[in-house]
């Protein structure tokens, strides 16, 4: 711990905190006392394992100086308290360590899931439904409320395009490995000799975005109504309720005709463009950081995966950390956790690396 200036600095910025939060005189001033307060907080769990830390470091230095000039029992004693203080130790280097680690600036978000029929006609749009499925399921389980924003119905039933908010707790953390392609093997109902196809569906994930974290310019937007339409492009609506807005300076386009109202199809349009500009922005980010993976979506081809849906060995295959699971049943009636679990123990330990 000598020498890691990242905890002297904790150390510092904590005990300047202390002594600001015994001074009667910060109470009067209550917006100061509330920003003092919060910053004490964010730290506390940091600082309390560091002097922890400090303390076990001191014992073993102190335990090491007295084994020169000690006799064959104090050695015992001195050896074992050494040793104690050093597993203690080596725990509060790894609590540190996690506590350390760069926190997800969307945790504790909202979401905004668009699912798309990829590749393979008809049968990549029942794969979607079939997605938005397990979501909603995954929801139910997890007491996330689920609201419908749009969708594009297929002729068969399935979705062309569907998109949903789920809001709730640990939303963010549970869904954003979500993203991506996802490719289904299996025989399709429109196959009369059974042969088994390889269809897929996109899925994307985005933190719901507040406005004011995406300011957007009313004059970079060009906003167009026309009639909803469902399968086969009939009409199912006599008025222009539907909604595209299109963002100019990104060439991002958005559509909404779920609900019967203009202007509640033009509040969801917006809310998944400045979901869209945010997750663009944080990813521009990342980009000036480090070289990135191509993004969540890609072309949604076959040979672009992040999951693997096969239905005749009853297997999800994981790509990204090479996870199989035989229990396709079980993950498409929701039961995801297993494999969430172990992607978020995949990015903590690339975390942990990375630190």
């Amino acid at each position: 711990m000598e020498g890691n200036s990242a905890y002297e600095e904790i150390e510092a910025e904590f005990n300047a905190l202390e002594e600001q939060l015994a001074n009667p005189a910060l109470l009067a001033d209550r917006d100061g006392y509330t920003a003092v307060a919060r910053r004490y907080k964010e730290l506390e769990a940091k600082a309390v394992r560091i002097r922890e830390l400090r303390g076990h470091q001191d014992d073993i230095e102190a335990a090491t100086e007295m084994l020169a000039e000690a006799d064959a029992d104090d050695r015992e004693l001195l050896d074992a308290e050494i040793e104690t203080a050093a597993a203690a130790a080596d725990g509060l280097e790894a609590e540190l360590a996690e506590l350390m680690a760069p926190r997800d600036p969307n945790d504790g978000k909202n979401v905004i899931v668009e699912i798309k029929g990829a590749e393979g006609g008809e049968e990549a749009n029942l794969f979607a439904r079939d997605l938005f499925d397990m979501y909603q399921a995954f929801a139910g389980q997890n007491r996330w409320e689920l609201e419908m924003m749009n969708a594009q119905s297929s002729d068969m039933g399935g979705y062309t395009d569907v998109v949903f908010m789920l809001r709730g707790n640990d939303v963010w953390r549970k869904m954003k490995y979500e993203g991506g392609p996802h490719r289904v093997q299996r025989v399709p109902v429109t196959e009369s000799q059974g042969r088994v196809h390889t269809s897929s569906a996109t899925v994307s994930v985005l933190p719901e975005a507040e406005e004011v974290e995406v300011q957007i310019d009313e004059k970079d937007l060009q906003v167009d109504v026309y009639r909803s339409s469902g399968p086969g492009g009939q009409s199912v609506n006599t008025t222009d309720s539907a909604v595209r807005v299109t963002h100019k300076p990104t060439g991002m386009v958005v559509s909404m005709q779920d609900e019967k109202s203009q202007l509640q199809n033009r509040n969801k349009a917006m809310a998944v463009l400045r979901a869209r500009l945010l997750q663009a922005e944080q990813q521009r980010r990342q980009d000036e950081l480090s070289e990135q993976r191509r993004g969540q979506v890609g072309g949604g081809g076959r040979s672009e995966k992040i999951r693997t849906y096969n239905f005749k060995e009853n297997r999800v295959s994981d790509h990204r950390i090479g996870l199989t699971l035989y229990k396709l049943d079980r993950i498409l009636a929701g039961g995801l956790d297993e494999v969430v679990d172990a992607l978020a123990e995949a990015e903590r330990q690339d975390i942990l690396v990375g630190s």
